[in-house]
């Protein structure tokens, strides 16, 4: 009996990534490679896939292509390294029954121009046929961002092979191919082209993966199949890390499975964990052979959150003498402070967001703060809303600043017109990595680091640049720094939160809290600090989000408590928004005991929310008096 046969009557799951646990082993060249120099560590892996139930197994081949072989010299060895990845699955499959699918990776990324359709032909030709010879029991055709180049490649893999072919593409965050068609268009092109299995792999974790899935019909002849990231990736001491655990995967892989998926197994972070997960959930679990998908409802918004710095302490550097009292000065002085980060459209569609500015400033914000390109995705640059917000509504306005999308050049023009701009409240992040957003193949520059740019506004405060050259002036930028206070030691983030100051933090923004003991646990461990901390209160919306917020976006934890709360509310989404707005009033209750800044984060613009809970902070303060341990904590 074949793959699709099986495919017919069950549910099967796959294995998960390679490259993420030759990574954690130490390995950061080429991973291909090592089918040849070290062919025993490739053949332990699979056989940790085996052993954690996957009944198909894929080669060590994505990259095995001639254009990114060339990268290491190794262009010359594309048909060994092939044939010998074959051999290793193949060889560690044997007797288990297991299935191996030779895998061929997408070269091109969102830079369609970048590698010619000839190219890929004649790299993609080489490839198929090395892995054919070596008797794998169909092909894997994955992370195909260029419709154009998965097109080209599947016609020249069906003209080979009457094997099982499974082709799958990886998606822009708004549920669309790069060229504008739909996931159920390009499936059914896929399968029209000859694909027998058509579906998603890499970029996305499985919640989203799931909603794009729920618009997808069930294709006339092929299956799905879904092979979701751990979540979203987090850049932490200069690597990559997934958080995603492997009960989440579990639950998520009945989710999949009920959207009709009938091939299952994982991308980027998943692991041996994550497939063992999936296979005791979809353990006798019938296929779904009917399905009404939903209409096409446009993107399904991506969770934010953003910080996530790297390496390390930076020597402390002062800024010059101030020409008008700086943001954290004045707050501080102040008995509580209100900051609402209100996201830049990503559209050139400004009037709700417009709305959203005097609706906050009526509700009495200190500052609105902007993220830049939050997520890695096209944004309107914030330093032009915030020139705007700052003239025509009178709101002061708070920019992030991105290490990610600017080298060192850029940063300092970009600097250079903030202050001009008057624009003088900022805060300094390193950026999520590029490929979390919907431009993956984009460079993420990191040419600095937040502790760099923190430093570098403080040497503009100086008037002077980093060479040396005078400004002619001097800048005037209160620098905020994040911080993420949900860390697994305190202790340690603290540290790291000190090391900032060194380099000139003048105050801080963490991540959404959700756990009142921790907010008073924090408190305890940084009393010792003068500057000021904002303490992140994001609205949960629904069971979904708040599901998703906890599972897959780096940062944020939820308490089992909260987790519950949201869940009674799973059907009802009233109930779920007004649930989530309880929540956050009970958290700035703890908040003003302790703090004296609250930083909300609105929800999918959902600018109305935290208008409301602007002015629940003020009429909390007013309650409370000035006599709290946050005021005491403001002036020491």
């Amino acid at each position: 009996m074949g793959l699709l046969d099986e495919l017919r009557k069950r549910v099967i799951v796959a294995d998960g990534a390679m490259g993420t646990l030759l990574y954690l082993n130490g390995i950061d060249r080429c991973f291909e490679e090592l089918n040849l120099t070290r062919p025993e560590q490739v053949r332990q892996i699979h056989r940790a896939y085996l052993g954690a139930g996957a009944e198909v197994i894929q080669t060590n081949t994505y990259a095995a292509n001639d254009h990114k072989l060339k990268r290491y010299n190794l262009e010359y060895e594309l048909e060994a390294i092939n044939r010998a990845g074959a051999r290793l699955a193949r060889s560690a499959a044997e007797g288990t029954g297991a299935y191996v699918l030779g895998t061929i990776g997408g070269i091109r990324s969102t830079k369609p121009g970048e590698v010619t359709l000839g190219e890929i032909q004649r790299s993609s030709e080489r490839q198929i046929d090395a892995l054919l010879s070596e008797g794998v029991d169909g092909l894997l055709l994955e992370t195909f961002y260029d419709p154009e180049e998965l097109r080209t490649t599947l016609k020249l893999a069906r003209g080979k092979t009457d094997l099982p072919i499974v082709a799958q593409v990886s998606t822009q965050d708004s549920g669309y191919l790069q060229d504008g068609s739909t996931l159920t268009e390009m499936f059914a092109i896929l399968e029209g082209l000859g694909a027998d299995v058509v579906g998603l792999n890499c970029r996305l974790g499985p919640f989203h993966m799931t909603q794009y899935l729920k618009q997808v019909p069930l294709p006339k002849h092929a299956f799905l199949s879904a092979y979701p990231n751990a979540g979203l990736p987090e850049y932490n001491e200069g690597r990559l890390r997934y958080r995603s655990g492997a009960d989440y995967f579990g639950r998520s892989a009945l989710d999949l499975r009920g959207e009709g998926v009938r091939l299952i197994g994982g991308c980027c972070g998943t692991t041996p964990e994550h497939v063992a997960a999936m296979v005791e959930a979809v353990k006798g679990a019938s296929p779904v052979t009917e399905k009404a998908a939903l209409p096409d409802s446009g993107p399904v918004p991506f969770g934010r959150i953003e910080v996530r710095e790297t390496i390390a302490e930076l020597a402390e550097s002062g800024g010059g003498p101030p020409a008008e009292t700086p943001f954290h000065e004045a707050t501080a002085a102040k008995d509580h402070s209100v900051i609402v980060e209100l996201d830049p459209p990503r559209t050139l569609r400004t009037e709700s967001f417009f709305k959203g500015v005097q609706a906050l400033k009526q509700a009495g914000i200190d500052a609105l703060t902007m993220a830049d390109n939050s997520l890695a995705s096209p944004r309107i640059a914030n330093e032009s809303l915030a020139t705007v917000v700052k003239e025509k509504y009178g709101v002061k306005p708070l920019v992030h600043v991105a290490c990610r999308d600017r080298n060192m050049i850029g940063l300092q023009s970009h600097l250079m017109g903030l202050a001009a701009s008057g624009i003088n409240q900022m805060i300094a992040i390193t950026g999520d990595p590029s490929k979390v957003g919907d431009v993956p193949g984009a460079t993420s520059v990191y040419d600095y680091n937040s502790f760099d740019l923190i430093k570098l506004c403080k040497q503009f405060n100086e008037g002077k640049l980093p060479s040396g050259r005078s400004l002619g002036l001097r800048a005037n930028f209160s620098v905020g720094a994040a911080f993420d206070p949900n860390v697994r030691y305190l202790d340690k983030g603290v540290q790291r939160l000190e090391k900032k100051i060194a380099a000139g933090a003048d105050y801080f923004m963490t991540q959404p809290m959700y756990d009142e003991r921790r907010i008073e646990e924090l408190y305890h461990a940084t009393k010792h600090l003068k500057q000021q901390i904002f303490i992140g209160v994001m609205p949960l919306v629904s069971a979904q989000n708040a599901s998703f917020l906890h599972n897959e976006v780096p940062g944020i934890r939820l308490t089992d408590g909260i987790l519950e709360r949201m869940q009674r509310h799973e059907h009802d989404k009233d109930a779920a928004m007004r649930e989530g707005m309880a929540i956050s009033r009970s958290l700035i209750d703890v908040i003003l005991e302790y703090f004296g800044g609250v930083y909300i984060m609105t929800p999918f613009l959902r600018y109305e929310q935290s208008a409301e809970l602007t002015r629940y902070v003020h009429e909390a303060a007013a309650k409370r008096g000035k006599s709290g341990r946050g005021r005491e904590r403001l002036v020491q």
